[in-house]
């Protein structure tokens, strides 16, 4: 489904998982072509030491890349279905305050994408994320594996999130 940037940010935010999580998308790129993301701690996602608990840190990041990559390319009039395949995270520093990431997807990033749409009809490959703190301090980077099909062979497409 192909909506406006603003009515996915808000759908996100009160989006239970994330809103009680306090993950909260700031705002959605012009074209969806980024995202920024913060994360803020609180009582409901502070570890007994603190932190914020891992487990929010990840789940932060797992539905963006897949979430841009459907929008760009159903903007691009592809019926496809796109998912996050696999997904790793290291933790560098433990998240005492508000944590924060943007992804941006640039126009060879689409590019590849398109160009497997037309040639093998899917597309997998992970990206890269940086998390930081207000200090501009890197707490944990994540690597998300997407997966993208082209439905023109007949598989009927629902809406994945």
């Amino acid at each position: 489904m192909v909506v406006s940037e603003t009515t996915l940010k808000w759908g996100l935010c009160l989006y239970p998982p994330l809103l009680f999580q306090r993950i909260w998308v700031k705002k959605f790129h012009k074209g969806f072509r980024g995202v920024d993301v913060k994360i803020n701690r609180s009582l409901f996602n502070k570890n007994y030491n603190g932190s914020i608990f891992g487990g929010t840190i990840y789940a932060a990041t797992d539905p963006f890349y897949a979430l841009l990559f459907d929008q760009l390319l159903r903007r691009e009039g592809y019926k496809i279905r796109v998912w996050l395949k696999s997904a790793a995270i290291q933790y560098l520093k433990p998240g005492h305050g508000d944590l924060f990431f943007t992804i941006t997807v640039t126009d060879e990033m689409l590019s590849e994408a398109i160009e497997a749409m037309n040639t093998v009809g899917k597309f997998v490959k992970a990206y890269p994320m940086e998390i930081t703190n207000a200090q501009g301090e890197l707490c944990a980077t994540v690597m998300n594996e997407i997966y993208v099909r082209n439905l023109h062979h007949g598989e009927k497409p629902r809406i994945a999130y």
